[in-house]
């Protein structure tokens, strides 16, 4: 692999779609982490070794591509260019599948089924998981080899690093960035254009170097977008870090990703090494006066790491904790030097906004930003989906979309015909919102309004089998036990809060304790030094503004509707029971009794309460009191 100019952009690019235009399709297999832990790798390869059996391997091609979204039907394989969409393949499915292709015809029972109106589609498109998605920074997810740079650059890789490159001259691209809108996808919302303005200037002016970091690390659990964008699409992160750095005038650049990603870290290893050696990266870019080198750095994933300055002090060596934000890292960030931090999402829609115009980015999503880069939410943002719904995965939807849309339509609905109760966004320090907000747009003012953040995009359903007040109870308990403990009114407000939570759900709950709650969060909020402290108390805040009849039901009436608070619920079995002995068979503690074909019953002070028997009775017999 030779290195290239940037005249040679266009050849790899022509090369590579001709190369692909020599096979009738392309059998796309999702070996993102979800889909490799269901055998994604095996059925790639049994593709691979079949079609060669059957002397089609001239004739289809074989790729095995990142995250494609909809993780609830993995294993997927998506036969291109015709979109059909195999669901949940397994290894004794693929004979028939290349049968299939070899006679032109369907393997129909692989075909997605929605689950709530049962019908079957055959092409991706017209799944509705799919069909109100917008993608940006997900546009090559599916479609490419994250280990192929051949196939990335012929999907208009690298064409905005060489048009900024052509321009010559960096300011061009920080205002272009400006005027695109794009605030960080991190969770705090910075226009990123400002930032990278910053960081220029105060570099200039103490004629220092200035780093480009991206944190691939946002510490929450349950958001996995910038793990999935890394193992989906490494390179669209390197061309947006690289147009970063041109524009700030950074030599030098850092992806702090957590070590639990072992297969993002090894597809962004070969998406550097590759573009190193074709001389996109290192010294002299593209035979330009440009030079610009990518680390690694690999950090321990604490969540408290997921603010800036804890990240840049992690970099260092030292212990993640942050400090004061009135010190700011586009001057004084990583080694005490002008940093720009963003976030993967971040990085990998740079690209298309250099290469499309700000006026593109900047016509999706709400507000105006054409002369306020504060003045909206521009572009589309990635969630992950998950929780009560029957449609879980990864979306990407433009800013704007409404709960409802995401919920119902991408979503599918509540499984079984359940009802919705809330929906918490932004991971584990945002709010919960209920539904009469179904129709809110996302953005980050409207998400702000309703006490909840857009955070890194985390999305959690809840049906009305959750209670309340036991989730404000589990996130302030994570947050907890993530804190850095640097400043008291995080370390022992937190401590507070988790105790009274959990002395309510356990019936001990008193007079006063809702008040006692909302005074001292938001003291939390209001009184911690960095911001994650200070969104610390949304999940409690959240809860008590929209769902405070739970509250009081829990500590006056020692009563949880939902069934979920073990002190404050009894099991007992009603006259649905047809005595078919499966809850008895179940039983760990043998707390259920009663003869075959008759009512059984339920020994109350043996009974702890573990729920296995509501989860075997097919008759709604066990009723939770």
């Amino acid at each position: 692999m030779s290195k290239i100019r940037m005249e040679d952009i266009e050849k790899v690019a022509k090369k590579e779609q001709k190369n692909a235009s020599k096979y009738k399709a392309m059998l796309m297999v999702c070996t993102g982490t979800g889909c490799i832990s269901a055998k994604g790798f095996s059925i790639k390869e049994k593709l691979i070794s079949s079609l060669k059996e059957k002397g089609l391997d001239n004739e289809f091609l074989v790729v095995g591509t990142g995250c494609n979204g909809f993780c609830a039907v993995g294993p997927i394989v998506v036969v291109q260019p015709t979109g059909t969409f195999y669901q949940k393949i397994k290894e004794k499915d693929v004979n028939e599948i290349v049968d299939s292709l070899k006679k032109g015809t369907i393997v129909e029972r692989l075909l997605y089924k929605d689950p709530v109106t049962g019908s079957t589609h055959e092409k991706m498109d017209d799944i509705k998981f799919f069909n109100k998605q917008q993608l940006i920074a997900l546009r090559n997810k599916g479609l490419i080899d994250p280990e192929n740079i051949e196939q990335y650059i012929a999907r208009d890789g690298y064409k905005g690093l060489k048009k900024v490159l052509e321009n010559g001259n960096p300011e061009d691209a920080i205002q272009d960035v400006i005027a695109s809108g794009i605030r960080g996808r991190g969770g705090g919302g910075f226009p990123a254009g400002i930032k990278w303005k910053s960081a220029r200037k105060a570099a200039e002016s103490r004629s220092e170097e200035v780093y480009v970091v991206c944190n691939a690390d946002e510490g929450d659990p349950g958001a996995f977008m910038d793990r999935s964008i890394i193992e989906t699409d490494p390179h669209s992160v390197i061309e947006g870090m690289l147009i970063g750095a041109y524009a700030v005038g950074a030599k030098e650049g850092y992806i702090y990703i957590r070590k639990e990603y072992p297969l993002a870290c090894v597809r962004l290893e070969k998406a550097i090494e590759d573009a190193s050696r074709m001389g996109i990266l290192g010294e002299r870019v593209l035979d330009t006066d440009f030079s610009f080198t990518i680390k690694i750095h690999r950090g321990a994933g604490a969540f408290v790491c997921g603010e800036s300055s804890a990240l840049m002090k992690s970099m260092a060596g030292k212990t993640g904790e942050p400090r004061a934000k009135y010190v700011r890292n586009v001057e004084y960030g990583y080694r005490d030097k002008p940093t720009v931090l963003n976030n993967v999402e971040t990085w990998a829609n740079i690209p298309v906004i250099i290469e499309k115009g700000p006026k593109y980015f900047a016509s999706i999503g709400t507000g105006d930003v054409t002369n306020n880069p504060w003045g909206g939410s521009s572009g589309t943002k990635v969630f992950s989906l998950v929780g009560d719904i029957n449609n879980t995965g990864l979306v990407e939807v433009p800013m704007g979309i409404t709960l409802r849309e995401i919920i119902e339509d991408i979503g599918g609905g509540i499984p079984n015909g359940g009802k919705f109760k809330a929906i918490q966004t932004g991971g584990p320090s945002g709010g919960c919102i209920p539904e009469k907000h179904l129709d809110m747009q996302i953005d980050f003012d409207s998400l702000d309004e309703a006490g909840s953040m857009m955070g890194s995009g985390g999305l959690i359903v809840m049906n009305e089998k959750t209670c309340m007040v036991d989730v404000a109870h589990y996130f302030t308990d994570f947050l907890l036990n993530e804190s850095c403990g640097k400043c008291t009114p995080c370390r022992e407000g937190l401590f507070a809060l988790s105790n009274t939570l959990k002395r309510i759900c356990e019936g001990n709950g008193k007079d006063g304790d809702i008040e006692f709650l909302e005074e001292l969060a938001e003291t939390v909020n209001e009184a911690s030094l960095c911001q994650l402290g200070g969104s610390a108390s949304n999940p409690v805040l959240s809860t008590i503004r929209y769902f405070r009849d739970e509250y009081e039901e829990h500590i006056k009436e020692g009563k949880c509707r939902a069934g979920v608070c073990k002190s404050l619920i009894t099991y007992s079995i009603n006259d649905k029971c047809t005595g078919c002995t499966a809850c008895v068979k179940q039983c760990p503690v043998n707390a259920i009794s009663g003869n075959k074909k008759s009512l059984h019953t339920i020994d109350k002070n043996l009974c702890t309460k573990c729920g296995i028997c509501t989860e075997v009775c097919k008759f709604d017999a066990v009723e939770v009191v």
